[in-house]
């Protein structure tokens, strides 16, 4: 009954779609006030639920968040952000990707091509990418916590082209000038001819967990079209942030008070059988 109680107040908060009071909670619930408030603080304290502006407003916590994020598949999130990947593919006529940080890493888990195919194109492929010369790896990497940062700093940085920023020292402004701009770029660091640019998708408070880019060859990647695509990209990142955070919330089709009532009947029922 008390994890019964515990994932009612949960499911509220979620589908509110804005912070909750404890009044509000409360009078939703049917639970004794002084039961609510304990629950309340119980969650709060296992940052499951989160007061971000300190007006008493509970909204779903950070640690719910990540927790929903590693129990998505790369299946649902390529479904849901396939969309706004292909959008950008066929606006700007070069594959858009998706890569995921995980285990310490960054991969590739989807991309889109343009619709024509005689524009010519380039696909970046799947899988692990480097930390410190893809574009998809720094533009995650620039807005990682600092510890993160001098792991990959001290570790090895291979060298595939005259390009690839292989030093410590190099790649450490790399990442502040990133974190400044917002987007990071692969100008031939990997592979001669081919260039890219991505964005962080930043997931509530968690940090950026995903990133969104676009790949194509060197003579249409100038300077003035990667800063162009860049500045679209954040745009784009932003958009898919709320796609994946929307997929982590249970659809209600009718998200009401009254679809709580079940639960506060069978609490009653539970009750008086004992």
């Amino acid at each position: 009954m008390h994890l019964d109680r515990l994932i009612t107040i949960l499911e509220l908060v979620a589908i509110a779609g804005r912070g909750l009071t404890a009044a509000e909670v409360q009078n939703a619930t049917g639970l004794p006030r002084p039961t609510c408030y304990r629950l309340l603080q119980t969650l709060a304290n296992h940052r499951l639920i989160d007061d971000p502006d300190g007006n008493a407003q509970y909204v779903i916590g950070e640690r719910l968040i990540r927790i929903a994020l590693l129990g998505k598949s790369d299946i649902d999130v390529r479904h849901a952000c396939a969309p706004a990947l292909k959008a950008a593919a066929t606006k700007f006529g070069d594959t858009a990707f998706l890569a995921r940080f995980r285990s310490r890493q960054v991969e590739i888990i989807h991309a889109e091509t343009p619709d024509d195919p005689a524009g010519g194109f380039i696909h970046p492929g799947l899988g692990t990418r480097p930390m410190h010369a893809c574009s998809c790896s720094k533009a995650i990497a620039a807005f990682a916590k600092e510890s993160f940062q001098e792991e990959i700093l001290n570790g090895t940085l291979s060298t595939y082209t005259k390009y690839t920023k292989s030093t410590k020292a190099r790649l450490k402004v790399e990442f502040e000038r990133i974190a400044e701009q917002g987007y990071a770029e692969c100008h031939q660091e990997i592979d001669m001819g081919v260039s890219s640019v991505a964005a962080p998708v930043l997931i509530s408070h968690i940090g950026a967990s995903f990133s969104v880019g676009l790949v194509g060859p060197v003579r249409r990647f100038t300077s003035a079209y990667r800063k162009e695509i860049g500045q679209e990209l954040i745009q784009i990142a932003a958009k898919i942030s709320a796609v994946i955070l929307m997929c982590n919330v249970v659809q209600i089709q009718e998200a009401d008070v009254p679809l709580l009532k079940p639960v506060q009947e069978r609490e009653k029922q539970s009750l008086r059988q004992h």
